[in-house]
């Protein structure tokens, strides 16, 4: 099955909105994470690919040499969305299982490899099935990722991932923070469910220095699918109404968590016409495949907020956009 692809500014992307249009957040209650504690099982095949992957990283940790940390992550075994009866608000689950990171490389760096049945796993997974219902070890990669707005002097903060990070979307432009599940920081050891939006908070501390003493409006949009590279990702719309671009920059000369993961921070205000004009402006091959999905949709969800709860606000984006184009063209 073809799953659409989102397409802004005239340009498809490589993201699939599996849930979500901006006009209504998944509420935190509704957002229902459930855990089973039980490894991905490869095919015989691929889990020949994993063990080579971890004894050519071991080996080079022995000599000393640049390596791959293989921590302990999460793989999607499926999402689920419904609707509450009344007022039909949507509600997710999330069922996850265990993997790590040599799982999550096992599949990401073979997309294109060839099995001994002469098909790549995109052509049998991906392409030739459904990839939203992919097998539970194709999928050992879920991502937060959010868009932050500062609202004391309203601007949207874009983030380039650094070139020294790891797989496909290094040196891109990308969401405001975006962080990957990992069992040692988002499991609770007291055994209550896994919360996104704990993530979410989570990665503004560590990439901005958002801190839980700063007031935060924060609303989960929906989820994405990068088609490219099959990763799962949740969407998510910050705003700090306390703070603005100079403060956070301060902050950031400071010291922060997770500094090295970008190298480049641009904040530009926060209306449609500028964010989707920033957008068009840079070169398609520099953007992640989900970032502007997410970012459109947290376009929409400030004009729905500002009407007063409105959907059909959502349409000064679509026209926002429509300037945008038209300016560009030659």
């Amino acid at each position: 099955m073809r799953r659409d692809r989102f397409t802004v500014v005239g340009r498809e992307t490589g993201c699939h909105i599996f849930e979500g249009d901006g006009t209504r957040p998944v509420l935190e209650e509704e957002m229902r994470v459930k855990y089973r504690p039980r490894r991905v099982e490869f095919p015989e095949e691929i889990a020949g690919w994993r063990h080579a992957i971890q004894e050519e990283e071991r080996r080079k940790e022995a000599l000393g040499l640049p390596h791959r940390w293989n921590n302990q992550r999460f793989a999607v075994e499926r999402v689920v969305v419904t609707r509450t009866h009344l007022a039909e608000e949507p509600v997710v689950t999330l069922t996850l299982q265990d993997a790590d990171y040599y799982d999550f490389l096992t599949t990401s760096l073979n997309l294109e490899r060839k099995q001994s049945n002469g098909l790549t796993l995109r052509q049998q997974y991906l392409e030739g099935e459904d990839p939203a219902y992919a097998p539970a070890w194709m999928n050992c990669s879920f991502g937060v990722n959010v868009a932050l707005e500062t609202g004391r002097d309203g601007r949207m903060l874009f983030s380039r991932r650094s070139a020294h990070v790891a797989g496909p979307n290094s040196s891109r432009w990308n969401s405001s923070a975006n962080e990957g599940l990992a069992r040692m920081h988002d499991l609770p050891e007291d055994g209550s469910p896994v919360s996104l939006y704990a993530v979410a908070r989570r990665a503004l501390y560590e990439e901005l220095a958002v801190h839980a003493t700063d007031t935060l409006d924060l609303e989960m949009l929906g989820f994405g699918l990068d088609l490219d590279n099959h990763q799962w990702a949740g969407f998510f719309r910050a705003v700090l109404p306390d703070l603005d671009e100079e403060t956070l920059r301060l902050r950031w000369s400071r010291g922060v968590t997770d500094k090295w993961e970008h190298d480049r921070f641009e904040f530009v205000p926060a209306d449609p016409d500028s964010v989707l004009g920033f957008i068009a402006d840079q070169p398609p091959e520099l953007w992640t495949p989900c970032a502007p999905a997410l970012f459109y949709l947290a376009l929409v969800r400030g004009a729905v907020r500002a009407a007063g709860g409105d959907p059909a606000a959502r349409f000064q984006v679509e026209a926002a956009e429509q300037r945008v184009i038209e300016a560009r063209r030659p």
